[in-house]
């Protein structure tokens, strides 16, 4: 099932993607659930996936506004030099536990929304990521069981302000301008992508692929990052971890390679889909 959060006419709401449209999943449940967040706090995807194969869609994917997918996470946890050519390219070395950082839900738009290049920088990079979203939280998740505290998974441009980035050791200031990271388009369930070690990852800037991996060439795989992270402090249903990028970001290219107002960047994940967004300048 794919789950989108989503706006039309000044209301916000989620639902199941089929058929070239949205079952309206907020409408029908109603105050209990109103949010994606909230069903999965409530436990209620079963419930949700019986509703959107009996319904017709409500409206078509070409009327709504997309939202990112969880617009309202308690938390993002980015991984930071999880791909081996990643770290090379930075100069790094590859470290004993993931390195993370945060982001935070402002800093979110939803699929087809605008990625906005501030106005104090030109160095707006791309990172073609995958994002887990948590179903079932927890504290101390073993590894061996964590793949079931996965609600499912969805693609992630997490875009960084290099120049603000590297103003310190500390990665935060250039990781969380305001409209900087896509999220989207939907959810993809974790009944249909039962192993996320097995599905490619590919990113695109104006239709040239710029990064492309395999997600088994992580180095810290999802079950051990939730197993980490979950260690540090509960996690809870509808928080998104963000589980790195591979090599090929554009400050490590000769020249740079900038995303610029104008462009469209791309964040394609094989069994989920294609988070696309354009991209403008901040406004005056």
């Amino acid at each position: 099932m794919k789950l989108a959060s989503f706006s039309k006419d000044g209301r916000h709401s989620y639902g199941a993607v089929r058929d070239g449209g949205i079952v309206d999943l907020g409408c029908r449940l109603g105050e209990r659930t109103p949010t994606l967040r909230r069903l999965l706090t409530a436990g209620a995807l079963a419930e949700a996936a019986h509703l959107a194969t009996e319904a017709t869609p409500d409206v078509p994917l070409s009327a709504v506004t997309f939202q990112p997918v969880i617009p309202d996470p308690d938390k993002i946890i980015c991984v930071g030099l999880n791909y081996r050519d990643h770290v090379a390219e930075t100069g790094r070395t590859v470290t004993e536990k993931p390195a993370l950082f945060a982001r935070f839900p402002g800093s979110q738009v939803g699929h087809l929304q605008p990625l906005v290049r501030p106005k104090v920088s030109e160095q707006f990079d791309y990172e073609g990521e995958m994002a887990v979203v948590i179903g079932t939280g927890g504290r101390h998740i073993p590894a061996q069981r964590a793949l079931a505290h996965v609600a499912g998974y969805a693609c992630y441009n997490e875009g960084s302000i290099r120049d603000w980035q590297r103003h310190t050791g500390q990665f935060l200031s250039g990781k969380t301008f305001a409209g900087t990271g896509g999220f989207g388009p939907w959810l993809v369930t974790a009944d249909e992508i039962p192993d996320p070690s097995r599905l490619t990852l590919e990113t695109r800037l104006n239709g040239e692929v710029v990064q492309r991996t395999t997600t088994d060439l992580m180095i810290t795989p999802v079950p051990e990052l939730i197993a980490y992270i979950s260690t540090i402090l509960p996690l809870l249903p509808g928080d998104v971890i963000i589980t790195g990028t591979p090599g090929g970001v554009g400050a490590k290219r000769t020249p740079p390679l900038w995303m610029k107002p104008g462009d469209v960047a791309e964040v394609e994940i094989s069994g989920i889909g294609c988070l696309r967004n354009p991209v403008v300048a901040e406004a005056a």
